[in-house]
């Protein structure tokens, strides 16, 4: 679809567009890497203000109590346990997602310990899995299946010797969509555990932890929750095993009563229990303003843009960049995707380089995907279109063929 007034016509009759205001977007740019960092709410940088100026320099030390520092991991945890569909008490906000694998991992082979494999994706998002390299430098026992492309399946490794599946929710490079339920209900009839990673999927389309029976769950808060660069992660574990699951990292804030400092530790006998050590105040505050915005979000209207978006995407890219060697690299199928598009091509680099220079911001992975996130709270229709028309103009002016956009930085 390229007719700009039925473009036009869709984000004016779009009911998320008012969200579009409480985020600040330069001008003349169009933001397509919300998969990675999402912007800045307006809030976020009031409320960092307040926690700074107000709570640390003048509340000080009586903040944590005044200011209700010390529960803030867990009302932070409540909302995202509602925007992924978990009970009530099985979310907490807390550290980073490398180090929520590592505890929900190590829970979760607790819980299994006569069971000697961990099953993962062998393309899954490189920190799960050197996550779990970590895990076995501690448990040489253990053995480690990766279901790679083209061989067998993740369902295919599951067998009554798994202890844990370790699985994203959405593949990060070509943004390919697995079933919860299906996958959960596979590793249940096997008797194993499964840790689902929501980095790329929290916040923008649904979940459902409780309602598929999941038994623990990570994810970070930076891309589609927009809580700012490095920003806390969370964790999720089901009811069920609140009163048997233990993490090696047992901190004092996990401690079931952290300011009776007894010597010997007695795990808190909900979800705290995940926490570890004293959290970074002002990121979360800094974070609480994005969680706000996606709560008032209605998750199925946000999904059903997201699915719009990223099929305008395909379609004008296919058309306007035909002949110019874009090959899609995620799943046709909306329904099959997560709220990402990615395209293989063998200078992917320089080309996503030059696209950034003119203004539209996605970014790349290794070997050869350009990748674009679309957040449905702050993307228009008429962004994607613009979007994929200077996309085409680099393509066939060659453009990305200049020397400053040859060379790599740290950051891809």
């Amino acid at each position: 679809m390229r007719d700009l007034e039925a473009v036009r016509a869709l984000d004016a009759a779009d009911p998320l567009a008012g969200f579009r205001d409480r985020f600040i977007l330069p001008a003349g740019e169009i933001y397509l890497d919300g998969n990675s960092l999402g912007p800045a709410p307006k809030a976020a940088l009031d409320a960092l203000r307040t926690a700074a100026e107000a709570e640390w320099a003048q509340g000080l030390i009586r903040s944590w109590n005044e200011a209700d520092w010390f529960t803030l991991t867990d009302r932070l945890g409540a909302r995202i346990g509602r925007l992924i569909g978990a009970a009530e008490g099985e979310t907490v906000v807390c550290d980073s997602t490398s180090i929520n694998i590592f505890k929900a991992v190590q829970a979760a082979l607790a819980l299994n310990p006569d069971r000697p494999v961990i099953v993962a994706e062998g393309d899954g998002f490189p920190t799960d899995l050197y996550i779990l390299e970590g895990i076995r430098s501690l448990r040489p026992d253990l053995e480690i299946r990766r279901a790679e492309a083209g061989g067998p399946t993740l369902e295919y490794l599951l067998d009554d010797r798994v202890a844990v599946l370790l699985v994203n929710q959405v593949d990060y490079r070509s943004g390919a969509r697995r079933d919860v339920a299906a996958v959960t209900a596979a590793a249940h009839a096997v008797g194993a555990l499964v840790v689902w990673d929501l980095c790329h999927s929290a916040g923008v389309m649904p979940v459902d932890f409780a309602g598929s029976g999941a038994d623990f769950a990570v994810g970070c808060s930076y891309k589609y929750l927009n809580g700012g660069p490095g920003a806390p992660a969370f964790v999720a574990a089901a009811t069920k095993h609140h009163g048997r699951m233990r993490q090696p990292l047992s901190g004092w804030w996990g401690h079931a009563a952290p300011f009776a400092f007894a010597p010997d530790y007695d795990g808190d006998p909900g979800i705290r229990r995940m926490l570890c050590g004293t959290q970074p105040i002002l990121s979360l505050r800094a974070m609480e303003a994005g969680l706000e915005i996606a709560e008032e979000a209605d998750l199925a209207a946000v999904r059903a843009k997201s699915e719009a978006l990223t099929d305008l995407f395909v379609e004008a890219a296919e058309t306007l960049c035909a002949g110019h060697g874009l090959t899609l690299a995620s799943p046709r199928v909306a329904a099959e995707r997560g709220s990402q598009v990615a395209f293989r091509h063998a200078d992917g680099y320089p080309i996503m380089q030059a696209l950034i220079a003119a203004g539209v911001i996605g970014d790349f992975r290794s070997p050869d995907i350009l990748r674009f996130g679309f957040a449905p709270l702050y993307l228009g229709y008429a962004d994607v279109v613009e979007a994929v028309d200077r996309l085409a103009d680099i393509l066939e002016t060659g453009r990305w063929k200049e020397p400053r956009f040859q060379k790599r930085a740290a950051v891809t």
